[in-house]
């Protein structure tokens, strides 16, 4: 049972004088050890960088004086704030995007709150698109250990093997990029990645995923886009199983590097291009040479970024740090989903709209034409390969079950938006 009593004579009980500082005096008082026979010092072994310090050792560097434990609880923070460099754990790792580019930023943001998350226990360096290697390079150099991470989008390693196009920039079967990342948590799809990327292609590197992203636009063109017909022979840019599927409606598909897209579309080297949403597309410079946007479109619907570590070195890590790695990748998609895809984004689509760009709802017509066309890449890369059979399978599964979910349970919301602002 635990009471309270009178201070003075709490002292006593204890034997402590009533000078003793309240704050911490007592407690070190109160718990400190007898004084340790006088021994041989022994060798101790080199501590493991990858394991937090033993207990006995933290002891061993505490104040060996009662007095010391009454310093000021900031002075105590900044002590623990950042981990003995002979227990920090170094990375270096790449992003596939540009140093202005949002998504490198989402890299960034990930990687902040697991330095802040392990106390200064795993420390990042960080680069941009390039520096070490092409961005499609990424996963190969996390692989051979030249990266020890990475932030990318599974498409990027279409061609690799075109499955890989599925975690992300495949057909939604009525999902939004929520619920296809749901899929990847709860309905199998990181067991199923896994399988793919480590498994198939032998490749040693662990993966997370998140921020979910909103719907891509069909893209920027110089024109609008009516029908299905104005597609015939652009030159068009996009990456992944969306490469196909422009090419069954007749279009010439050219895979480009985000910040290589502009030029393009200036030099005439493309006729139009789709990279992800308002605010990156902004960073890359496309409302200063196009001004119609096309925005609603099925060839990606569903994507999220990919947070990528070579696997033996996440395997190595102490279980409490394999865990802050984990659940910073699950924060940040939550956080990316605020700070960026409502915030930032709506504000650079107000700023399109002010300098003039045409936001421009893609006709239905195409949107159907594209769900043709994913029918004809499902059936026919089915055939081909059994494990994409598989996952095309799992995605059905889950989607005729949560999809409805959201019709029938969430209201829709068009209605009260033009109650209040439209009337």
């Amino acid at each position: 049972m635990i009471g309270f009593v009178n201070r003075r004579t709490f002292l006593r009980l204890f034997g402590l004088s009533t000078s003793t500082a309240v704050t911490g005096g007592i407690l070190a008082a109160c718990v400190a050890p007898p004084p340790a026979a006088e021994s041989k010092p022994t060798a101790k072994p080199a501590a493991d960088p990858t394991k937090p310090a033993a207990a006995a050792q933290v002891q061993a560097t505490a104040p060996a004086a009662a007095g010391a434990a009454t310093q000021a609880p900031a002075a105590q923070a900044a002590q623990v704030a950042q981990a003995p460099s002979s227990q920090q754990i170094t990375l270096k790792f790449q992003s596939t995007f540009g140093q202005t580019d949002i998504f490198h930023q989402m890299g960034a943001d990930w990687i902040k709150k697991i330095e802040e998350m392990s106390g200064g226990r795993i420390k990042v360096d960080y680069l941009p698109n390039g520096a070490i290697v092409p961005f499609a390079q990424v996963i190969d150099a996390i692989h051979q250990g030249l990266l020890d991470g990475g932030i990318g989008v599974p498409a990027y390693w279409f061609g690799k093997s075109k499955a890989t196009s599925l975690f992300g920039t495949g057909p939604s079967f009525g999902m939004d990029a929520e619920g296809l990342i749901a899929w990847m948590h709860y309905g199998g799809g990181n067991e199923m990645y896994a399988q793919v990327i480590q498994e198939q292609l032998k490749l040693d590197v662990q993966s997370f995923f998140g921020p979910p992203m909103p719907t891509q636009p069909l893209g920027w063109f110089k024109n609008e886009i009516r029908t299905p017909d104005d597609l015939k022979g652009l030159k068009y840019r996009t990456v992944g199983l969306s490469a196909d599927l422009f090419n069954e409606l007749g279009v010439a598909v050219t895979i480009l590097p985000g910040p290589e897209i502009v030029p393009a579309l200036e030099r005439g080297v493309i006729d139009g291009a789709e990279f992800n949403n308002p605010s990156s597309d902004k960073i890359l410079g496309f409302q200063d040479v196009t001004k119609f946007l096309m925005v609603q479109s099925y060839h990606q619907p569903v994507e999220f970024l990919e947070y990528m570590i070579n696997k033996k070195k996440y395997d190595a890590m102490p279980a409490d740090l394999k865990a802050i790695i984990r659940y910073a990748a699950m924060a940040e998609s939550s956080d990316a989903s605020w700070k960026y895809f409502l915030d930032q984004n709506s504000k650079d689509l107000q700023e399109f709209k002010a300098r003039g760009v045409n936001i421009v709802r893609t006709p239905k017509s195409i949107l159907e034409a594209q769900l043709r066309a994913w029918d004809t890449i499902v059936e026919r890369e089915s055939r081909a390969d059994p494990f994409f059979a598989r996952v095309i399978e799992s995605q059905k599964d889950w989607a005729a079950r949560v999809v409805p979910l959201r019709q029938e349970i969430m209201v829709e919301n068009q209605t009260a938006y033009e109650h209040y602002f439209q009337r």
